[in-house]
């Protein structure tokens, strides 16, 4: 397992990174975590609309050893789901940090985003 993450993602100790632009950011889970799970088989998703919370449960990944909760990393609207991850969630194991991420909100509260890890904090706190 590659133990590099992307610099310029942030990082929830729940294992969700944040690729914030403007104020919409992407979530997805990080490498280490699709790793633990194995192979992800499905993917529930949070609906269009809903309005999510920095640490609320939002979404569901399975995997063949175990289904895992998703915390949202911020606050804020979820406008975007990934859609390809209803025919492929094998993706989220693939590409966790390209087309395996799971929705995008409009941020709420932007100065959230900066309370999360850094890269470095993230590998340390991972043990890589």
């Amino acid at each position: 397992m590659s133990s590099k993450v992307p610099a310029d993602l942030k990082y929830a100790k729940s294992h969700e990174w944040l690729r914030v632009e403007g104020d919409t950011a992407t979530v997805g889970i990080t490498d280490h975590a699709q790793h633990e799970l194995t192979d992800v088989v499905f993917v529930e998703l949070p609906a269009q609309g809903r309005k999510v919370a920095a640490g609320e449960a939002c979404a569901v990944v399975e995997s063949v050893k175990t289904a895992s909760d998703i915390y949202s990393p911020v606050s804020g609207e979820v406008i975007a789901v990934n859609p390809q991850l209803a025919s492929d969630p094998s993706l989220v194991n693939s590409q966790p940090y390209g087309d395996g991420w799971f929705y995008k909100v409009r941020l709420s509260n932007p100065t959230e985003a900066a309370s999360l890890m850094s890269p470095s904090d993230y590998q340390a706190s991972i043990g890589a």
